[in-house]
């Protein structure tokens, strides 16, 4: 087996890039008078957010690719690194990505690590750059082993992750309306990332594509951004912070103390960890199953329209 291949760290290698774009895009802002908008401490706090995330992988990053070299030991297959096997590995991880940022909205112990970059009410480059720093913890690199077990090497999938994220980048934007309409049925766009990031009722959970929007279409997940409803960026709950300890540890902190709650049964202190955010075992809170359902009750005219399921019923 080819133990030795190495790839490029490319997401390190495009950081001239983030931070020329994010210069031309406040510029455009700047002299356009549209296309979004910055605020300094939340920019500085997703710029921080970025540097957490780099450091973490350094401190951790041995855990998930120690996790990888062992499958890649065990495994007989060796698929080589020809170039249809990158594409395919490109497709397949994008694929999985798809799952794995699906999970980090419906199961809660997942979103405590990725809440942080659903964190800011501003919706511009810097926002990609707002990462977690707790990865490592929701064990979610267990998702890539079909991957090195089939015959990709480590090096490779992590090779692909990375072009994967620097993909993902360049959509955290206002200032791109629409693509062309061949564009938009394929690839993910700043179009369909805006609505991933909105707190409206109706955008809440969906979009959950890294590259390819096809699998939010093919597995029921795609809601298409309305002219007539301007995205609410945020979350549910909005953090009024800029704090990026209380950022990256928040929803961690909110795990522990729903879990230490007096009075529960095992099982209800395990669902709160896996359970979609906002379950509670009195349902004094809500889901985003939830907040749709009401949405529905009080405007019923809504049922049936985009994200808005008309089966859904307020409980």
């Amino acid at each position: 087996m080819s133990d030795m291949i190495t790839f490029p760290d490319v997401v390190n290698w495009a950081v001239p890039f983030f931070v020329a774009a994010i210069l031309a895009e406040l510029l455009w802002i700047v002299i356009k008078g549209r296309g979004g908008r910055y605020e300094t401490r939340d920019a500085l706090t997703s710029l921080l957010m970025g540097a957490g995330n780099v450091a973490s992988g350094i401190v951790l990053g041995f855990v998930a690719y120690g996790f990888f070299m062992v499958l890649w030991a065990i495994t007989p297959l060796d698929l080589g690194t020809s170039a249809w096997v990158i594409a395919l590995c490109f497709v397949l991880d994008d694929l999985r990505y798809y799952w794995v940022h699906r999970f980090g909205h419906r199961i809660r112990w997942v979103w405590a690590s990725h809440v942080n970059h659903h964190s800011s009410q501003h919706y511009n480059l810097t926002t990609a750059l707002r990462q977690t720093w707790t990865g490592t913890f929701t064990f979610m690199m267990v998702m890539r082993a079909p991957l090195i077990l089939l015959g990709f090497h480590p090096g490779m999938v992590l090779f692909v992750g990375g072009l994967n994220l620097i993909y993902q980048f360049w959509i955290h934007t206002e200032a791109i309306t629409r693509l062309p309409r061949w564009f938009e049925a394929v690839m993910n766009t700043p179009s369909h990332h805006r609505v991933h990031h909105g707190r409206n009722p109706r955008y809440l959970d969906c979009n959950y594509a890294g590259v390819f929007i096809v699998w939010d279409k093919l597995f029921g997940t795609f809601v298409p951004e309305l002219d007539s409803e301007k995205v609410d960026y945020g979350l549910v709950h909005n953090l009024g912070t800029f704090n990026p300890l209380r950022v990256a540890f928040h929803e961690w902190v909110g795990i522990f103390r729903d879990v230490t709650q007096p009075g529960l049964t095992w099982r209800e202190r395990l669902n709160y960890c896996v359970m979609p955010p906002g379950w509670s075992h009195d349902g004094s809170k809500g889901t985003s199953f939830d907040i749709k359902a009401r949405y529905i009750s009080d405007h019923p005219e809504s049922a049936g329209s985009p994200g808005l399921r008309p089966n859904m019923k307020r409980k």
